[in-house]
């Protein structure tokens, strides 16, 4: 019987036909690396349309280690590495994307500081070969999640991690939807350690990761781990009222002292559209907020799983 532990690797797919077959070779050069180690591969596949599922299943025919599995339909790269989680097995386990962009080979240094005893590694981007749009958006986005939500997030930001096997069991027992996995990882607080690396350019295929899906995801950790949008609007309601109130006392004392002649059809129009304004955006947020809980009250599953190869 083999006592070599068991490194699991985690990998979410959606519409990577062209990625799959540069992306399983370079993780099976892992065990070229990694000898003291046996070395699953997890693959799930989000719902995809492509030839992705085919091109896994081919490859699974030459590697017996290879896990499939296949999701009824496209729920979200969260609700994937979820279910990649719940089928791994190993004693550590690693989440990459499966277009790259992230250098599979530093997870041997990420061993290497799991076994020290840091239960999460990370591999952090210290730049990315990326648009300025893009660029932007993420700096944008890890600044805000330090600032306003978890103190201490990387300010590069992660999703090419490494997870000790306690980690993932406690993953499993948190069963939120709409949420960010990376956050949970962060937000648990274990023993953490980072790498720096500069994410490349994508070579191969289109990214899905659309402006939509990034809106989401910004949302939903912001609603997940922050009671700041809460606070903003109390803070724009107690301000608004001490404004009104003083603007009241202003009006009055003209009115008797007939100090200033009041316009007052300008000034009313500007004050009820500046106030509808910011009553629609804070009904907004209260629904952000009350759909998760409605979503969460129903239980349902966050995916589904169609099959599973293994």
């Amino acid at each position: 019987m083999s006592t070599k532990k068991i490194f699991s690797i985690v990998v979410p797919i959606y519409f990577n036909e062209l990625n799959i077959p540069h992306t399983v070779p370079r993780l099976q050069k892992l065990r070229e690396m990694l000898t003291d180690y046996e070395v699953q591969l997890v693959f799930v596949d989000d719902g995809s349309k492509d030839k992705s599922l085919e091109l896994l299943l081919d490859a699974k025919k030459l590697d017996d280690s290879i896990k499939i599995i296949k999701l009824s339909k496209n729920f979200g790269s969260m609700s994937a590495v979820q279910a990649g989680l719940h089928a791994a097995s190993g004693d550590c386990v690693g989440i990459i994307s499966a277009d790259l962009q992230d250098p599979p080979e530093l997870f041997v240094d990420m061993i290497a500081s799991w076994e020290q005893g840091n239960k999460v590694v990370m591999a952090t981007r210290s730049d990315r070969d990326e648009s300025v749009s893009q660029k932007m958006f993420s700096n944008s986005y890890y600044y805000l999640m330090d600032k306003f939500a978890i103190k201490g997030y990387p300010k590069g930001g992660f999703d090419f991690v490494l997870i000790d096997k306690q980690v993932v069991n406690e993953l499993k027992g948190i069963s939120e939807k709409n949420t960010n996995i990376m956050s949970l990882i962060f937000w648990l607080g274990h023993n953490q350690d980072t790498f720096s690396y500069v994410r490349q350019e994508r070579k191969f295929g289109k990214s899905r990761w659309t402006l939509s899906k990034k809106i989401k995801l910004f949302i939903d950790s912001f609603v997940s781990f922050s009671y700041a949008p809460i606070r903003f609007m109390s803070f724009v309601g107690v301000l608004t009222a001490v404004l009104s109130f003083l603007y009241g006392i202003f009006v009055i004392i003209n009115a008797i002292f007939g100090g200033i002649e009041l316009q007052g059809w300008t000034t009313l129009i500007g004050l009820i559209t500046f106030l509808l304004g910011m009553i629609m955006v804070m009904l907004g947020i209260i629904g952000e907020y009350l759909w998760r809980i409605l979503d969460e009250s129903r239980r349902r599953p966050p995916y589904i799983v169609d099959e599973v190869y293994e």
